[in-house]
């Protein structure tokens, strides 16, 4: 009976993408897999916010396969990722990692329940390292005189008219004033915070 239940319902293919905003090239984490819906956040290293995540796991339900390209996609840390992968496979739902070829379902035995543990715990570690060789790199660079933080949206002469054209809209209408110089309305902010250059 069961078998013949699962057969009438064929689980969708769900997947999971998560990228920074630096990565210009979303399909390459799950390339040539079919898949019957995806979900991906853009988000900062900063940003915990995942509101396509939240979705998709909504969206799941029994029978699915939810696929996600690695670990450190799915998850921020270790707790995180047992405690997706945990509801989900409690919701009948398979969890399928293609960068660590691992599957995990409510069946789970013993050592596949040791190995999401083990290589979450190693992808977390590897995301540490990563942020460390950035510091030093950076803290490196900065010791060399290489280093110049991020690029300045706006020139010292754009910044000048743009306090010019404040002061002319008696800072009004700062929105407008923003998309015109092509900046967020909090860098905008920022550049009339800043004192203005000494001549």
């Amino acid at each position: 009976m069961t078998k013949k239940t699962t057969q009438e319902h064929k689980g969708h293919v769900v997947g999971y993408l998560r990228v920074s905003t630096l990565d210009q090239n979303t399909e390459r984490q799950l390339e040539g897999l079919h898949l019957d819906r995806t979900f991906t956040d853009k988000a900062s290293g900063k940003d915990t916010e995942r509101p396509q995540l939240a979705q998709a796991l909504a969206y799941v339900r029994e029978g699915d396969t939810f696929v996600c390209h690695s670990m450190d996609r799915l998850a921020r840390n270790l707790d995180d990722l047992r405690r997706v992968v945990k509801d989900l496979t409690g919701r009948g739902v398979s969890v399928r990692f293609e960068k660590e070829g691992l599957t995990f379902t409510g069946d789970d035995n013993p050592m596949a329940t040791l190995m999401l543990s083990v290589m979450g715990a190693f992808a977390e570690f590897e995301r540490s390292l990563i942020k460390e060789r950035q510091r030093e790199g950076i803290a490196i660079a900065k010791q060399k005189g290489l280093y110049k933080g991020r690029k300045k949206a706006l020139d010292d002469d754009q910044v000048s008219a743009l306090r010019a054209k404040d002061g002319t809209n008696q800072g009004k209408n700062r929105a407008a004033l923003a998309r015109e110089f092509g900046i967020s309305r909090e860098t905008l902010y920022q550049y009339l915070r800043q004192e203005p250059a000494a001549a």
